[in-house]
């Protein structure tokens, strides 16, 4: 009786680190999820934009994908979406004021679509890099930045 006591309690605390630790994966997700979120808003430059963009929408969601919709006034609407796993790295071009901000896949992972254009048409890609533009990009901005996007990539590797 003693040795099924013994291997009990030991399930049970084997068991209660799993659950305390899918929660903690989970938890480290959703803050850097949030994080992300917030910084790209406050680093997105909507001033940099053609004149033609209306608005936008900039999202990272708690599925692992990261988002940019354009909507332009004449109805035109362009959208980039790419999954957090497949993204390779950052680049910048630009100055510490006003750049371009590129997110690096690793193969042709970005899906690119327009709708609504009257001159091409609607049309359907696949691109290597999706670019949105930045204001007031500091190196250690660039740097935070892309290596949150690593942690997280492999957080969602693990979790695959």
């Amino acid at each position: 009786m003693k040795k099924f006591t013994l291997n009990l309690k030991i399930c049970l605390w084997v068991l209660s680190c799993l659950i305390f630790m899918a929660f903690k994966v989970q938890s480290f997700m959703d803050e850097e999820l949030v994080y992300l979120q917030k910084r790209l808003l406050e680093l997105y430059d909507h001033t940099a934009e053609n004149q033609e963009v209306a608005r936008y929408e900039l999202n990272v969601t708690n599925s692992g994908f990261c988002r940019y919709k354009r909507f332009f006034s004449n109805g035109k609407v362009e959208y980039f979406s790419f999954n957090l796993m497949k993204f390779k790295g950052l680049d910048y071009a630009g100055t510490d004021t006003a750049g371009r901000l590129f997110f690096l896949t690793r193969g042709e992972d970005v899906i690119v679509q327009t709708y609504n254009d009257k001159k091409d048409g609607d049309v359907d890609s696949m691109a290597s890099f999706m670019v949105i533009p930045t204001k007031k990009m500091e190196p250690k901005d660039l740097s935070e930045l892309s290596d949150r996007l690593i942690k997280m990539n492999g957080q969602l590797q693990v979790q695959k």
